[in-house]
Parts: structure tokens; sequence; C-alpha cells
């Protein structure tokens, strides 16, 4: 067996050109597969975490009559005991109470259906975050107007912004996206448009008597800040429950959704609006590893330790994300089976090639008294030295390349970057990190590699040793 490793080594580097040739194919076959792979996982683990993040969280204690009816007759308390016992698990990154209801939302002769959110300002910024979302600039009809009159930025980018007439935006960072900015362009005009275009919003306090409301409603029911909402529904065991609110900030949220229909209120405030005695619906968490959620879930369970709350996940509530997930990783899988066919058939090629190359070689060896058994053996091994050097020097590559693209994702631009936006998600795709995946694409390449050896070793076995002498 040492002799056989010995030659296999040595065959190797008679041909260095072949053996280079063959190791890169290996090499590139790991390398596109393993990067096409992460760069999937890694945009819909971001997706996924954007949209649980941004309103619905990870887990979810709720009264075990509220998943199939979600109605605030099956609000409940929960102490302040048990909200520590929930916060000291240590895969607990953020607890924030809730009371989720809808209500007609009512400006003069413009009404709609809503979903009310009542939140606790300060708790919910460690899950959500609203308070980042609240709009600082608007580029109304009155602000585009000034913007031309005073001449203030040049006649194309007033035409830019003509086109986003009405959008709302809470950081400068949109509005460089929709605008094409450069740097250059960014640092000259981004202080001049925020100068003219400064929307007064503001966050909710603890205590707040009034409202939040997402921008698209906003816009539709042409209210802004400091006018007064009119909001009509069912109170809790079916009292009436009406208010007249006033919106505090506009806010606009990541999903187009949301977007059109959600209004924030504090939770003091939502209490009196339904008539509820200081309950909720819901107990929102969000994980510090999001890997560990079932196993979190199983362990919150113990620690309530009865009927009265039920643990939920956001896989059960919100099934239909996980189905588009769902769905969106089976084309993935289809597009890297495909992927693999080609990187088969590029290996497979290239094995062929070697064989072809050297038939006269194992013709003489054959004809001098060489068994073909041993032979095999030898080229088994020669495959399996430029397999592990293809492997090698793809690991290699590509350990420094996911590390780059998990922390410096791709950004996107233009188009693509707005289509991201209208989604409701950020315009960057990371790479996923060292995930069971990793693994499994050397697998798959090992075995690819050891189906393509198949055919030499069987060629070898059928060898006309006189044949390939005279070829």
């Amino acid at each position: 067996m040492k002799d056989i490793i010995k030659i296999a080594w040595r065959n190797l580097w008679r041909n260095k050109r072949r053996t280079l040739i063959t190791a890169s194919s290996i090499f590139f076959a790991l390398f596109f597969a393993i990067f096409m792979r992460s760069f999937q996982l890694g945009t819909y683990g971001y997706m996924i975490e954007q949209s649980i993040e941004s309103y619905t969280g990870y887990l979810q204690i709720q009264n075990p009559d509220y998943f199939d009816d979600p109605t605030i007759d099956n609000s409940f308390n929960i102490s302040d005991e048990m909200i520590d016992r929930v916060k000291n698990h240590e895969n607990i990154k953020a607890v924030a109470p809730r009371v989720e209801t809808f209500a007609l939302a009512s400006t003069g002769t413009n009404s709609k259906g809503v979903m009310v959110s009542g939140i606790d300002p300060v708790a919910e910024a460690e899950v959500s975050n609203p308070e980042h979302r609240v709009v600082k600039y608007r580029f109304t009809e009155e602000a585009i107007k000034q913007l031309k009159n005073d001449n203030a930025l040049p006649p194309e980018i007033n035409k830019k912004i003509e086109t986003f007439k009405y959008n709302s935006y809470s950081s400068t960072a949109k509005i460089e996206l929709d605008l094409d900015f450069e740097n250059s362009d960014a640092e000259k005009y981004i202080p001049v448009i925020e100068k003219y275009c400064r929307f007064e919003s503001n966050y909710l306090s603890p205590n707040d008597d009034g409202v939040l409301i997402a921008d698209r409603l906003s816009r539709y029911l042409k209210i802004s800040v400091g006018d007064s909402l009119i909001l009509m529904g069912q109170g809790y065991h079916g009292v009436s429950a009406a208010g007249i609110y006033p919106v505090r900030g506009i806010i606009k949220m990541a999903s187009p959704d949301l977007d059109n229909k959600i209004i924030y209120m504090s939770l003091p405030q939502i209490n009196n609006f339904l008539g509820l005695n200081n309950q909720i619906t819901s107990m929102v968490i969000n994980l510090r590893d999001k890997d560990e959620m079932f196993e979190t879930q199983n362990e919150l369970k113990k620690i309530i330790g009865n009927d009265k709350y039920v643990v939920k996940n956001w896989e059960e509530i919100s099934p239909t994300l996980k189905q588009q997930i769902q769905s969106d990783n089976v084309s993935g899988q289809v597009f890297i089976f495909i992927l693999y066919v080609i990187v088969f058939f590029g290996i497979f090629g290239t094995v062929i090639m070697m064989v072809a190359e050297r038939k006269r070689e194992f013709g003489v060896m054959v004809a001098i008294g060489m068994k073909r058994k041993k032979l095999s053996m030898i080229l088994s091994a020669e495959m399996l030295f430029l397999s592990i050097l293809g492997v090698l020097a793809g690991i290699i590559v590509t350990i420094p390349v996911l590390l780059y693209g998990h922390y410096y994702p791709l950004e996107l631009t233009g188009n693509m970057a707005r289509m991201m936006e209208d989604m409701g998600f950020d315009p960057i795709m990371p790479l996923a990190l060292f995930e069971p995946y990793f693994f499994m694409q050397i697998l798959i390449v090992f075995i690819m590699i050891i189906l393509a050896c198949l055919v030499p070793v069987r060629s070898i076995q059928k060898l006309d040793a006189i044949k390939a002498i005279h070829a």
C-alpha cells in the first residue's frame, strides 16, 4: 500500500499542467457550490431576520385560545415575576408586552380599517424598534416648490425629487439611494435636502395619549402630525371603544402591508380605549441565537409550567412567510442541482481527458506485467490526492470570501435596491457562515469525484494493452 501511495504521488507531478488542470476543476466546483449555497442561505436568513425582528418576534407568549381566535377577549395577565423569569433565560434578547386589535380609523370623510398595536415604547425599542422608523424627511409639494424657487439644487436633481413626491424617509440613506447619489453628491446635496425637507415627527412616551400612524396609512387618511384621529371599535367583552387621539408622529414601516394599516398607541392608552384591566394579547420575544429557537421555546414552556399560556414560534404565527421561504429555498436547491450537474460533467470531462492522454502509458504498464487491480488502485490514489488538493484549495479560498461577504455584505443599488426596499428589506445580500451546508458541499464534491473515478478504473479493467501501445 505504501508503494501505491508513493507511485501515485510521483505520477501527479510528472505532468504538473495536467495535475493543476484537474485540481483546478475540483477547486472551482467546490468554490462555486459553497459560494452559491452560502449566498442563498445568507439571503434567506437575513430576510427572515428582517421580517421577524421588524414586528412579530421569534417567539410569543399568548393565551391558549388567542391563536385560533385572535380577539382581545382572549387577552391575559402575566405577573412581573413570570416576566423576570422569562427575561433571565440566557437566549432571550428582549421581551415586550403588546396589545393588538382592529378598529376603524376616520378623519372627516376618509376612513379605513386599521390594526392598532398597543406597546410599551421603551420595551418595544428592544424588539422591533419602531423609533428608528419615525419619519424625519418628506418630499412634500411645498418643500419641492421651495427647493426650485431658491435654486438650492441643480435642475436634474430637482427633477429626480419630483418623481418621489410625497415619499417619506426615516434616514438620509434611503434618500441617497432613491436619488442615485454618489458619495461626493451626497456630501454636497444631502444637507440642503435636510434643510428643506425636514419633517417634524415624534416617538411615543410611556404614558402618551397620542398615536403613531404608518406613512402610507397617513397619506390615505390625509392626516399629519398634530392632527386628530378618530378610532372606533369593539372593546373588552363587547363594550364600545371610541376615542379621539392626536397624531404624535408618522412611522415608515418596512413591510408595505403594515405601512398601509398599523397605528401604534401606548399600553396605558390602549387599555383605556378597550376597557382592558392591564391585560395584553401577547408577549413578544426576540432571541440572541435564532438557531436555538425550538430549544428555547420548549424551555420557556417549562418555565411557564401551566396551561394558562402557550409559547408560539414565528413559523406557527406566520405560516405564509414560512411557505414563501420554503418555496424560494426549493427553487434555490434546483438551481444548485443544475450547478452540480454542470460541475460534475466538468470534472468528468477532465478525468476522461487525463485517461485518454495516458492510455499508451497504461498499456505499457499492463504489458510489462503490472496487475490491472494495482494499476486501478494507483489511479484511484492519484484521484484521491487530486481531490484533496482541489478541496483544500477550495476551502482555503472560500473561508475568507465567506467571512468578508458575511460581515461586509453586497450592497445593491439602482432598481434592484428599490425593489428590495419596496418589499420591506434592506438592499443588502450577506453570505451565510459555516453552517452544515458548508460541509455538505464538500461531501457532495467528494461523491462526484468518486463517481468520476469509476470511468478510468473501468477502462483500465477493459484495456487492450496492444491497442493502447499502438494508439
